[in-house]
C-alpha cells in the first residue's frame, strides 16, 4: 500500500492558503481518480482506493501542520508501512510557483510539517515539494504562506493540482523522476514556466 499525505491546516480559514497546496493536490488526486469517500481517521480524514496498480491511502491530517507527524505515524504503522512508501505533498517556498520536485529524505529546509513527519517516523520518506515562490525575506515567510493564494496565482495552482493527479500512477510505481518530467512538461505546456530553466537547488 501507499500512503499520499497532504499537508495543510484543517478548517475553511485556512483552506485557499500557500501552505494548503498539499491538501489541494492530494484532493485533487482523489478527485479524478474517483477515490472516495473521505472519513474521519488516523487523525485527520482519508480515503482509500486504487492507484497504479496499487492500494493506496490518501490522508489529509487534521492535527494542524505541526503535528502532521502524528497523523501520518498513526496510519503508517496501522498498515506497516515503509517510508518508501511514504508520499508526503508540501509547499516549497525555495522552488518558483508551479515548479515540482520529487526526492527522498533531505533537509526540512523550517517547513514545520516535514519536521513533525521526520520526528514520529524518520526522515527517508518521499515528499512532493511544490514550489509556492518565495516573498522575498526571511521575516515574510510566515504571513506568506498562511496566506490565501492571490486571485492572479489560481490558474497555475489549479494547473499543477490536476496535472498531478493526471501523473499520479507514476508515484504508485516508483517513477518519481518520470512524475516530475511530466508535470513540467505540463506546466510548460500550458505556459506557466518558462521552455528553459536553471537547476534549481535541491534544499
Amino acid at each position: 500500500m501507499l500512503l499520499l499525505v497532504g499537508l495543510g491546516n484543517p478548517g475553511s480559514r485556512y483552506a485557499g492558503n500557500r501552505h494548503n497546496i498539499g491538501f489541494m493536490a492530494v484532493d485533487a488526486i482523489a478527485k479524478r481518480r474517483g477515490i472516495g469517500p473521505w472519513r474521519r481517521r488516523f487523525q485527520g480524514v482519508s480515503a482509500e482506493g486504487p492507484l497504479g496498480g496499487e492500494r493506496a491511502l490518501l490522508l489529509l491530517p487534521g492535527t494542524y501542520m505541526n503535528d502532521s507527524g502524528r497523523a501520518v505515524a498513526e496510519a503508517a504503522h496501522f498498515y506497516k508501512l515503509g517510508l518508501s512508501d511514504v508520499v508526503v505533498f508540501h509547499d516549497e517556498i525555495d522552488l518558483p510557483p508551479g515548479k515540482v520536485r520529487v526526492k527522498t529524505g533531505g533537509g526540512i529546509a523550517g517547513h514545520n510539517g516535514l519536521r513533525s513527519i521526520s520526528a514520529h517516523i524518520g526522515n527517508e520518506y518521499r515528499r512532493v515539494r511544490i514550489g509556492v515562490g518565495h516573498p522575498g525575506g526571511k521575516d515574510l515567510v510566515h504571513a506568506y504562506v498562511l496566506n490565501d493564494f492571490a486571485k492572479d496565482e489560481r490558474p497555475w495552482v489549479e494547473a499543477v493540482c490536476a496535472i498531478m493527479a493526471d501523473n499520479a500512477d507514476l508515484l504508485a510505481k516508483g517513477e518519481d523522476a518520470s512524475f516530475q518530467n511530466k508535470v513540467h512538461l505540463g506546466m510548460q505546456a500550458k505556459g506557466f514556466l518558462p521552455p528553459k530553466q536553471s537547476q534549481d537547488p535541491d534544499e
